[in-house]
């Protein structure tokens, strides 16, 4: 795992939304769309600090993110859909940079399911080591290469977590989205987008933490004032960063928590298996094993619900991004600059297969 790294700085983001009101001559009807879309965002921004920091890292914290990303981004197409501003409409540069985020969202979510997957098949290592031990002839030696198996898989490192923090700076560099002039629409979905970026980046920032084991791309995003919702971000993201720090300074094998659980549990067994059975160790052996099969059963369980979710955002934003481009098509206005994106979106999709 790598070690704790220095905090970083923290991003700080000129507020490019700042004439957003001055001459902009909102409607009321933009300005309704707009504070309910932050409203709604500063709600679901509430929802997701943990209320006891121990859920922090813990699967079923990560999946409620996800769902919470989810919801987000479904949230800003129900809001272009409301502003009924038609593709034609789009500058070409929030279109080049939609769909050049979009790649990046989709390569990501490939990298988490990745691990996921890599970590769910540990439990294949602990089947064996149950299997072995809960029979009535009890084979420890077999147990513990099982048990050193599961240890040097779930130590390795997997690179497409590693490439994951390439491309969180990528995003970073574009969160400051294009000035818009002359288009009211376009600086309330500009806006809009904003946020969702800002809180997209956020959390795959600690999936990324926690999946690596390292903290160095750990985000501190500064989010001005103006937005309705920037209290309740800076609010959770200084919750949820400095109590993951904390984490990381206190670590052993890992940073989640339902996977330090199984490792406690194994833990506990492996000097057992290892010294041999003698007769005042059976009840133990039998507490250990029940134990290992219990926080073994909880973790598989909670990656999966979890990669349920991550598989969900996937769709949300292949299926944005392919709307946008059926759009572009119908309408003639595919552009060179969308063109190569477009095909790095088959080659985001191949890599699933």
């Amino acid at each position: 795992m790598g070690r704790p790294q220095d905090p970083q700085r923290p991003l700080f983001f000129g507020n490019p939304f700042r004439m957003i009101y001055k001459g902009a001559n909102l409607s009321p009807k933009l300005l309704d769309l707009l504070k309910t879309f932050e409203v709604t965002l500063a709600e679901r921004l509430k929802k997701l600090k943990p209320v006891d920091r121990e859920d922090i890292l813990r699967l079923s914290w990560m999946r409620f993110a996800m769902e919470s990303l989810c919801a987000i981004h479904t949230d800003i197409k129900t809001l272009i859909t409301a502003l009924e501003l038609p593709v034609c409409g789009w500058d070409a540069k929030w279109i080049d940079v939609y769909l050049d985020n979009s790649v990046k969202l989709l390569d990501i979510c490939i990298a988490f399911s990745s691990e996921i997957s890599r970590l769910n098949q540990s439990h294949l290592f602990l089947q064996c080591v149950l299997h072995n031990l809960e029979g009535a002839s009890k084979q420890f030696m077999r147990a513990q290469s099982s048990l050193d198996g599961w240890r040097k898989h779930i130590s390795s490192k997997n690179p497409r977590i590693e490439n994951c923090f390439a491309i969180m700076d990528c995003l970073a560099e574009t969160i400051d989205l294009p000035k818009i002039k002359n288009s009211a629409k376009g600086k309330v979905l500009m806006r809009a987008m904003y946020g969702v970026k800002v809180i997209t980046l956020f959390i795959c920032s600690i999936f990324a933490a926690a999946f690596s084991g390292s903290m160095k791309k750990l985000v501190d995003l500064h989010v001005p004032e103006t937005f309705s919702w920037a209290e309740a971000f800076t609010d959770l993201q200084a919750s949820m960063n400095n109590e993951i720090r904390k984490i990381y300074s206190n670590r052993r094998i890992t940073v989640l928590k339902d996977l330090e659980a199984v490792d406690t549990s194994v833990n506990k067994l492996y000097p057992i298996v290892q010294d041999g059975l003698d007769p005042v160790e059976a009840e133990a052996l039998q507490y250990s094993t029940s134990d290992l099969r219990t926080q073994t059963e909880n973790f598989s369980q909670g990656l999966d619900l979890l990669a349920k979710e991550v598989d969900s955002f996937f769709q949300i934003v292949l299926t944005g991004r392919d709307a946008l481009l059926c759009n572009l098509r119908v309408g003639g206005n595919v552009t060179k600059s969308v063109q190569p994106t477009d095909n790095i979106q088959g080659q985001a999709v191949r890599k699933i297969d």
